[in-house]
């Protein structure tokens, strides 16, 4: 089964940013992910080095929820 891995560190500073172009290219390859039947993995780095994955979305509902708080102050 295929992963793709969301880095939340990098969808927070494309937040602020307002990156929003590349905000999109993300969930579009999130979305094609699940809808060949894979997980999107949300993960969080931290400066020591580690990775934490703190939640997984296999459907495009959660996928399309996620998105909306994602872009609901851009």
């Amino acid at each position: 089964m295929t992963e793709y891995v969301i880095n939340v560190n990098e969808v927070e500073d494309l937040q602020m940013t307002s990156g929003i172009v590349e905000l999109e290219q993300i969930f579009t390859r999130a979305k094609s992910t699940v809808i060949q039947g894979g997980t999107v993995v949300l993960t969080r780095k931290y400066a020591d080095g580690r990775s934490e994955v703190f939640d997984e979305l296999t459907t495009e509902a959660d996928l399309e929820e996620y998105r909306q708080t994602v872009f609901k102050y851009l």
